[in-house]
C-alpha cells in the first residue's frame, strides 16, 4: 500500500482521551467519533485537516485507555494512516484490529515540520518525504496485516472468509 499526505504533528504521550475525549464515548458511530478526533490535543484539528492526511507521533502515541474509540476515530475522520516513534502496545493492537496502518519510525517525527508532506510505501518499509527526497525505513507490514487493514480490520477479515 502506498500512503501520501499531508503531516499534522503530535508530540509524545498523546493519550488516547486526547485522541477522542471521554465525554463523546456515548457512541460508537465512526462518523460521529471522527468529528471529534484530536480535539483536545488541538481543537481546530478536523478543520483543518483533509482526508488522506497523515498523524506523526512522538514517544507512546495512544497511551492511555485500552478503548477501541481512538482509532476508529481516527480512521473515520479520514486519516491514511499514523506515524509514532513508539505506540501504546494495545494501541498498537487495536489499530490493526480497527484497519488503522501505523508505523513505527524513530526518526521522522524529529526530521519533518507540520505540513510536509511523504509517503509511505509499507511495502517495501520506506518513508519519503516530498521535496527533498529523504527518506525513512520502516518495517514492513507483513502481508496477512496489509490484508487485514484492506479488508477494513479484524472483524471484517473474519466477515470476508
Amino acid at each position: 500500500m502506498i500512503f501520501k499526505g499531508r503531516i499534522w504533528k503530535f508530540g509524545d504521550n498523546i493519550d488516547t482521551d486526547a485522541i477522542i475525549p471521554a465525554r463523546y464515548l456515548n457512541t460508537s458511530d465512526p462518523a460521529e467519533l471522527a468529528k471529534h478526533c484530536m480535539e483536545d490535543a488541538d481543537p481546530a484539528f478536523m478543520s483543518k485537516m483533509k482526508p488522506g492526511d497523515i498523524i506523526v507521533g512522538g514517544e507512546n502515541f495512544g497511551c492511555g485507555s485500552s478503548r477501541e474509540h481512538a482509532p476508529i476515530a481516527i480512521k473515520a475522520a479520514g486519516i491514511s494512516c499514523v506515524v509514532a516513534k513508539s505506540f501504546a502496545r494495545i494501541f498498537y493492537r487495536n489499530s490493526f484490529n480497527m484497519g488503522l496502518p501505523i508505523f513505527e519510525s524513530g526518526e521522522l517525527a524529529d526530521a519533518i515540520a507540520e505540513g510536509d508532506e511523504i509517503e509511505i510505501d509499507s511495502a517495501t518499509g520506506v518513508i519519503t518525504l516530498s521535496g527533498s527526497g529523504r527518506t525513512f525505513n520502516i518495517s514492513p507490514i507483513p502481508p496477512f496485516m496489509e490484508k487485514l487493514i484492506a479488508d477494513g480490520g479484524l472483524m471484517k477479515h473474519i466477515a470476508r472468509k
